[in-house]
This record gives C-alpha cells, sequence and structure tokens, in this order.
C-alpha cells in the first residue's frame, strides 16, 4: 500500500506541473517537477521514495533512450557523426582526465581516483534534460541534433569511466590498458547486442502475424517490453544496456519504415500508447530528482565538518569547470575541422554563439545522480568511502545549476534571426510546421496500405493533398486567439443547435427514441473533440474497455450494430436534416465575425456534400467507410505527433503548437461528422 501510495502522489504531481506551467510559462517544466517532487518531501507528513539506480535505469532511462534512438532521424546523425564522437567519447575523457585533478586539488579530502569517478559521473549530458530544455529554445538544427547524438552516445562512455574510477578507489588498483579495452568491449557490446536482440524480437512479431495473431494488444506489448528485455539482457551480459537500447530503438525504427504488414490499429494503438508512456516517464524522471534533492541536502548541511557557503562554491566552481572544458573542445574542434560552427558566410571565422549555444546546452540530469547513488557505502579494507555523501551532493548541485542557468541563458541566445519581424517568423514557422505534420500523416498513411484499403488510403490521401494546397495558395492563414475562441463557441453553437433539431424529431415521432440516442451519443463524441483535450485517450480506453467486457460476457447485438442499407441512408439523411437546422442558427448569430460564421457554416456545407456523395454513390460499402475513418483517425493521430515532435526539436514554440492543435482539433471534428462507421457503433 506504502508503494502504490507513492506512485499515485509522483502520478499526481506530475499532473499537478503541467497546471503550474501553464500559470508560468516561462519557467521550464524540468524546473517546475523538480520544485514539486522537492516540496512535497518538506510537507508535514513522512513522504520518501528511495532511488535504486538499477531500477532506475532500466525503468526510465531504458525506455525514453529506446524512443529516442526509434524517433532521431538516423541520416542526419550519421552526418554529424565526428563531432558526436568527440563529443561523446573524446570530452568525456577529456573531462574525467582535467576534472579529476581538479576536484582533487579543489577538495583535498575526496581521493584522487574518487575525484576520477566524480568527473566521469558529471561528464555526460542527460538525454532527457537536453530535450525538455530545447522544446522551449529556438536551437539551430544541426546544433539540436548534435546534441541530441551526444547523448545518446555519452552515457556509456562516462559511465564506463566512472566504474573503472569507483573500482579503483575501492580496491586500490586500476589499469588503463584494462579500462581501454573494456571500454570499447562495453561499448560496441551493448550496440551489437542490442540490434541483435530487436532483430530477434522484429522475427518474432513477424512469426506471430504468420500464425494469424493480428492483436494491437499483443504486438503494442511487445514493443512497450523491448527497451527492458534490450537493457535487462546487455547489462546481464556486462555490456553496457544504454547503447543497447538505442540501437534497439534505431533497428525498430529501421522495421518501421520498411514493414507493409504492420496493422492500422497497431500503428494507431501503438503511438497513442508510446505518448503517454513517454509522457510520464519524463515527467517522473525529473519529479523523482526533485524528491532525493532534499534529503541530500540535508546530510550535507547539517555536517558540520563542512561549510555551507564553501559546499555551494564548489558546486558552481564544478559548473564553470565542465562549461569551460566544452566550450574549449568546441573551439579546438571548430579551428581545426568543424564547419559546423563556421559562420554561414564566413568559411574561416567561427561562430562564437554557435559554440556558447552546444556549450550551455550541455545540461545534465538524472543519469548523473543515478549514478552517483551507485557508490558503494565502504572501501575494500571496510572503512566508509570517502566524503560520499559530499559527492553525491555536488553531482545533484550541478544538475541544478545546469538546467536553472540552461534556462535562463539559451532563450537569451537563441534568437530567431534578424532582418524579419518576430510576427512574421513566427508565421513563417506555424506554415511549415502544419506543411510538415500533413506530409507525416500522409506518410504514416502509405506505411499503412496492406493490399485491401488501397481505395480509402487514396481518399484520405487525396483528402490531405487539398488541404495541402489550400494551405499553400494562402500562405497559411494564422487565426487569432479571438478567432478560435469564436469559431469553437460556434462550432459548439451548432451541435447544441443539432440537439434541438433532434428533440424535435422525436417529439413529433419522425424518429424512434432509440435513433434519437444513437444521434445524441454521436454529438457527444463529437462534442468532446471540442471540450476535452484528452478526447483521444478516452477513445482508446473506452475501445480496450469494449475488447475486455466483450471477452467475459456473451457478444450483444445492439439495433444499429449491423445496419442494413436503408437504415443507413436514414441516419445520413436524418444528419444533413441537423446540419440545415445548425447553419440556420449559425448563420442568425450576430456576436461573432461575418468571417467566423462563413467558415464554419463552410464545414457544415461541406460535411452535407460529403453525406449527399454517399447516399448517390453506389460504391460506397460498408467496408470502404470503415477503413477511410481508421485512416483518418491514423492520420490525425500522425500530425499531432508530427507537431509535437517539432515543438519538442524547438523549430516552433508553445503558442504555435497551441494553433496549429486547435486546426487538427477542429479537422478532427469534421472527420467525426462526415465518418459514420466509427460512430454509430458507439
Amino acid at each position: 500500500m506504502e508503494l502504490f501510495l507513492a506512485v499515485l502522489v509522483l502520478l499526481l504531481l506530475l499532473a499537478f506541473s503541467q497546471v503550474v506551467q501553464r500559470i508560468f510559462p516561462y519557467v521550464p517544466l524540468p524546473i517546475i517537477q523538480i520544485a514539486l517532487g522537492a516540496a512535497v518531501v518538506l510537507f508535514p507528513w513522512h513522504f520518501h521514495v528511495e532511488l535504486e539506480p538499477e531500477l532506475f535505469f532500466l525503468l526510465f532511462i531504458a525506455p525514453l533512450l529506446f524512443n529516442d534512438g526509434r524517433r532521431t532521424p538516423r541520416d542526419e546523425l550519421w552526418k554529424l557523426r565526428t563531432p558526436i564522437l568527440l563529443l561523446a567519447v573524446g570530452l568525456v575523457f577529456v573531462t574525467v582526465l582535467v576534472g579529476g585533478y581538479f576536484i582533487h586539488a579543489l577538495i583535498p579530502s575526496i581521493p584522487l581516483a574518487a575525484s576520477f569517478g566524480l568527473a566521469a559521473i558529471l561528464s555526460p549530458t542527460d538525454a532527457v534534460a537536453v530535450s525538455a530544455i530545447a522544446s522551449k529554445v529556438h536551437l539551430p538544427k544541426k546544433i539540436h541534433r548534435l546534441l541530441e547524438g551526444e547523448s545518446l552516445m555519452n552515457d556509456a562512455s562516462g559511465l564506463v569511466a566512472f566504474k573503472f574510477a569507483i573500482a579503483a578507489a575501492v580496491t586500490g588498483a586500476f589499469s588503463l590498458w584494462n579500462a581501454t579495452w573494456s571500454f570499447f568491449l562495453i561499448a560496441i557490446g551493448g550496440l551489437i547486442a542490442g540490434g541483435v536482440l530487436a532483430i530477434l524480437i522484429i522475427w518474432a512479431r513477424a512469426a506471430l502475424r504468420r500464425f494469424g495473431i493480428e492483436d494491437a494488444s499483443v504486438h503494442v506489448l511487445i514493443q512497450i517490453l523491448t527497451p527492458f528485455i534490450l537493457f535487462y539482457v546487455a547489462e546481464h551480459l556486462g555490456l553496457s544496456g544504454i547503447l543497447a537500447a538505442v540501437a534497439g530503438g534505431v533497428m525498430m525504427a529501421i522495421e518501421q519504415d520498411h514493414s507493409r504488414f504492420t496493422s492500422i490499429e497497431q500503428k494507431f494503438v501503438s503511438e497513442i500508447t508510446w505518448s503517454v508512456i513517454l509522457f510520464s516517464l519524463n515527467g517522473l524522471v525529473f519529479v523523482l530528482l526533485g524528491v532525493q534533492i532534499p534529503a541530500i541536502a540535508k546530510t550535507i548541511f547539517h555536517d558540520v565538518a563542512h561549510d555551507n557557503l564553501i559546499v555551494i562554491g564548489y558546486v558552481f566552481l564544478l559548473y564553470l569547470l565542465l562549461i569551460a572544458l566544452r566550450f574549449g573542445w568546441l573551439t579546438l574542434y571548430s579551428r581545426l575541422a568543424g564547419s559546423l560552427f563556421r559562420l554561414k558566410d564566413d568559411k574561416e571565422n567561427v561562430s562564437w554563439k554557435s559554440i556558447w549555444l552546444t556549450s550551455l546546452s550541455g545540461v545534465r540530469g538524472a543519469v548523473t545522480l543515478a549514478g552517483a547513488f551507485t557508490i558503494p557505502l565502504v572501501v575494500g579494507g571496510g572503512g566508509p568511502f570517502p566524503e560520499r555523501d559530499l559527492i553525491i551532493f555536488l553531482c545533484a548541485g550541478v544538475i541544478l545549476v545546469s538546467l536553472i542557468l540552461a534556462s535562463i541563458a539559451l532563450p537569451l541566445l537563441a534568437d530567431r534571426g534578424t532582418g524579419a519581424s518576430e510576427e512574421s517568423l513566427a508565421r513563417e514557422a506555424e506554415f511549415k510546421a502544419q506543411i510538415e505534420s500533413i506530409k507525416a500523416a500522409n506518410l504514416a498513411i502509405r506505411q499503412a496500405i496492406d493490399g485491401t484499403n488501397n481505395r480509402a488510403a487514396a481518399a484520405v490521401i487525396a483528402n490531405n493533398d487539398q488541404r495541402l494546397t489550400d494551405i499553400k495558395r494562402s500562405k497559411y492563414e494564422s487565426l487569432s486567439k479571438k478567432a478560435r475562441e469564436e469559431e469553437l463557441r460556434l462550432r459548439q453553437l451548432g451541435i447544441a443547435e443539432e440537439r434541438k433539431c433532434v428533440q424535435l424529431l422525436r417529439e413529433n415521432g419522425e424518429i424512434k427514441p432509440e435513433e434519437a440516442t444513437v444521434l445524441q451519443n454521436i454529438y457527444n463524441r463529437i462534442e468532446m473533440v471540442y471540450s476535452n483535450r484528452l478526447h483521444i485517450f478516452y477513445l482508446l480506453l473506452y475501445s480496450v474497455v469494449n475488447k475486455v467486457v466483450a471477452t467475459f460476457l456473451p457478444k450483444r447485438r445492439g439495433p444499429y450494430s449491423d445496419l442494413k442499407p436503408e437504415d443507413r441512408r436514414k441516419f445520413i439523411a436524418l444528419r444533413m436534416t441537423t446540419a440545415k437546422y445548425a447553419i440556420n442558427a449559425i448563420q442568425t448569430n450576430q456576436t461573432c465575425s461575418g468571417t467566423t460564421v462563413s467558415r464554419v457554416c463552410a464545414h457544415y456545407q461541406q460535411m452535407i456534400n460529403m453525406l449527399n456523395n454517399q447516399l448517390s454513390d453506389p460504391n460506397a460499402d460498408e467496408m470502404t467507410e470503415e477503413q477511410v475513418h481508421a485512416l483518418e483517425m491514423l492520420s490525425i493521430q500522425a500530425e499531432r505527433d508530427a507537431l509535437q515532435e517539432q515543438y519538442q526539436q524547438g523549430s516552433i514554440g508553445k503558442q504555435q503548437l497551441s494553433k496549429l492543435q486547435f486546426q487538427i482539433s477542429m479537422h478532427e471534428a469534421e472527420v467525426m461528422d462526415s465518418s459514420w462507421t466509427g460512430l454509430l457503433e458507439g
């Protein structure tokens, strides 16, 4: 019960952090989550979560890095392979060497071997923290990719160096040759193990499909378990579980790019499930970090052997050392061979701004703290490990300082450029983001073609292509907040008027009570799109519950579970009647602008035309409608994922994301308005 309450509190803090971030949008979400984690520990009740490093790496780091490997563009990382390796391997070992001697000279009570260990665990940047900071800042694309690639690779080099330094501190023995050989064995072995295991899992899923097991729940469950399997097996073999998870994610991405056998339902459920998992894990990493900080600080601040101000000064000096080493390493690389940091119009001079951006973006995160907690309590002779509490405190302090200073400094450095107004740049970013999201939706549809849904896929792609043409022709008409609020209000008014129409038809005896109930359920689900941002998760949960109930209870057949053609035509005619009723009410509205009224009425008129085509088209069979509805929902989810990815990469800001999400929600409502297959069954 205590574990359940701890998990419940952590998840509530995670949800509450989103509310706080809405109130204080300029404060990065990781900072808020760390603060909430620290605050809950300071409350009068006893709340404590013990951080078990091995379990932490398995439960949090493995799936997060697996997803990064799955989503990060492989071709772009390959182009940046030289600077990535220099940062992920070269800079790590320079940091260990220079930082170890510096720490020992600064704090003589920390032995040299332990100083090397502290420098090693401080050397890797954190992939989760980098993504969290970059999502708030418009970093140049190449720098963002460089940071992603570095954070994916340098965990292994930093943790291996840390492992050998701590072993030397415990046993007093160290071999440079053994350490070097072990590093390459652990790193390369982890990559190979992750790739091979991922291929075996892909073959196993293909075998299940050949045996006729196409249940989306089974395949998605295997996907979710994959990073845990990769990490556990690699670590059990003495290899890098982190690199195994990254390699497995890359192999899964390659399989998804070339697979034509994954069903639409599998893709749809997989994307939604991963979205929920990643949202939870990303937030919990920082909440757990915050939970640990008060106990760490209390241990040091109450220790008479340490002066509090001097210890805090150590934290800032270590952070400055890390930034200085990073800045110097990048400057040296740019002078010798790095075109990445050269000015566009000047191939000889260095772009100091790019170097500073890359230097300050090297934030530390939960990987550093989790690694520090693995330091043993005693050394080989039986005595306590020297300054273990101080080392953990310094790690936590550097993490906080790097996150806070990066959150302040990066937005000041990463401006959007000159020569154009901020508003025009924002509009251009919105335009490009919407184009890219629709292209991503079309790509998802093409990957879902399985030979039985060609006609439905062609219809959905044609609809998306028409939207692309309209957007390019108008250069994306950006709606103001007032216009969006007006459109939302009119759409809700239309639904309310359609409800009134159904009620009138029922009272006049023109439709049966059961038919009115079906129509009201349709309006409920459409209205959810307008009023609830988590409606897609509700629909998924609704589907899962129905499947579970159907497993244990006899199958129930409602009056409209298997509609005859004449019944379907009747429902379509009813829907056209209620739509015309809504148009009349909207056109008489005096509180909204004429442009907004025309836009909403155009939506209803387009829906009426589509429904009329369904009545007159003899080829519009039920199976095609089901396929179109499924592909439309897959397309919409792909658009949302593409927008979220662009937001995380810093291509668009929070405001642009909100505008484009509104557009997608309106498009989803239009799809649900004109699609009967998925709605009549509800």
